[in-house]
């Protein structure tokens, strides 16, 4: 509408101009060279108008001629360029939709039409990946690094490789550097804890949980959770570099953020029975007892005394049974101590009583220790050892990742690797249901005829 508008303004000066000119003629006259020109001031006008109008013409189609090449150019290169987006656009596609094929294919034409690496090297690492050639993705992966804006993606590409090829020590260099270059990045300093520990760097990897957990890429409950184990792991690293007391120092770290963590209590007391401090681990003990009595604990407790007689042991034993006098383990552990001090009928009362919550294949073998010790009566023996086969199975440490049982806990699971993954708990036993078909023939009865 006011394009219409600005026209008809135009048009009506136009016309007004010329009607002015007409109204005043007037007269114009030129001589130049010998030659002499008489004519109106309008139609001057209107010559000088037309003049300017035919140059102003011909430099616009001069401009054109002149900017055609260039403009040619441009238009093949933004085509050109809108292509390769477009191939890059459906390898990232194909590479989704796990098509090594179709993924590699785009990731090449990209590369032609684009000319440019930056855009296409992670397009062909991730298709040399689906296609299996892990050679060629590290090779892409590798010359990423050589540009800052790819670098880091880069060093994320070899360490995914790296932890697929099971490669912790390289994946572990990655990460280290990925953490100098972007210790920001939410997922950077997981990653390096978790091949922290995996390396068994206990010290690198406490520091990194707390960079962690202060910069809330894990969250305050998970990494308090975490670091009661970690700081476990610090007191193994410690004690294997001889390093008593810093082994103690970490252990009763532990012990005081969670008192309880069994396997804190357990490591904190062994370290102090090993450093002579046997009084105030008796009383970790016993505190420990009266919460959750484990045989560990126990054996831990009869360490204190080696050379001590066999009947004042089963009187510091019966004192441990006071703090938990109704949990099985308090009977057995006193059970194992009258054992070893021939007290057979003590040693037979307790397991009885213990075994009123349920006859495990422990009490089996403690009752064919008791037997075979007091009336060498290997047959009752042996039908306790037949039992301890069928009986419910011991409490053990289980992984709650990969269901691997251990004697011994340890902060990672040794199987699959797991932090945290040892729980003390007892393994599934399964019963096969008797097949009647399968089981022999019953004996005749005397008398019977025989069919």
């Amino acid at each position: 509408m006011m394009r219409a508008i600005s026209w008809i303004i135009l048009l009506a000066a136009l016309v007004s101009g010329a009607v002015w000119f007409a109204d005043r003629p007037g007269e114009v006259t030129l001589n130049w060279q010998g030659w002499r020109i008489d004519t109106t001031v309008g139609f001057l006008v209107f010559s000088v108008a037309l003049v300017a109008a035919l140059v102003a013409a011909l430099y616009r189609f001069w401009l054109f001629l002149r900017r055609t090449p260039s403009r040619l150019s441009a238009y093949r290169r933004a085509t050109k360029r809108q292509r390769g987006y477009r191939a890059l656009t459906e390898g990232m596609v194909a590479v989704a939709a796990g098509d090594a094929a179709e993924a590699g294919r785009q990731a090449k034409r990209a590369d032609t039409l684009l000319g440019e690496p930056p855009l296409t090297m992670l397009l062909s690492a991730q298709a040399a990946q689906l296609n299996g050639d892990d050679a060629a993705a590290r090779v892409h992966f590798t010359n990423m690094l050589e540009r800052p804006e790819t670098a880091f993606l880069g060093l994320r590409g070899l360490l995914v490789q790296a932890q697929r090829d099971d490669d912790t020590e390289a994946a572990l260099h990655y990460a280290r550097r990925a953490y100098e270059m972007r210790p920001k990045t939410s997922w950077v300093l997981p990653a390096l804890f978790d091949l922290q520990v995996k390396q068994g760097n206990w010290a690198e990897a406490l520091a990194s949980l707390e960079e962690a957990v202060r910069r809330r890429a894990v969250s305050q409950e998970e990494g308090r959770a975490r670091r009661v184990v970690v700081l476990l792991g610090c007191s193994n690293e410690a004690a294997r570099a001889g390093n008593l007391r810093g082994a103690i120092s970490y252990a009763r770290k532990a012990y005081n953020q969670s008192p309880d963590f069994l396997p804190a209590t357990i490591r904190l007391v062994g370290l102090m029975v090993e450093d002579g401090k046997l009084r105030p681990a008796s009383r970790i003990i016993h505190n420990a007892w009266t919460r959750e009595p484990h045989p560990e604990l126990a054996r831990i407790y009869a360490a204190m005394a080696p050379a001590e007689e066999a009947i004042k042991k089963v009187r510091r034993f019966e004192r441990l049974l006071s703090f938990n006098p109704n949990h099985p383990e308090s009977h057995v552990a006193l059970a194992e101590a009258a054992l070893e001090a021939e007290l057979w009928g003590s040693a037979k009362s307790h397991l009885e009583t213990a075994a009123e919550s349920g006859k495990t294949a422990r009490i089996c073998r403690l009752m064919a220790d008791v037997e075979e010790a007091e009336n060498n009566d290997t047959d009752a023996a042996r039908r306790w050892l037949m039992e301890a086969a069928t009986a419910e199975p011991d409490p053990a440490w289980l992984c709650t990742s990969c269901g691997a049982a251990w004697t011994r806990w340890d902060p990672i699971c040794g199987r699959c690797g797991e932090l945290a993954a040892l729980e003390w708990r007892t393994p599934m036993h399964a019963v096969q249901p008797a097949d009647k078909s399968l089981n022999p023939p019953a004996a005749p009865t005397a008398g019977a005829p025989e069919s």
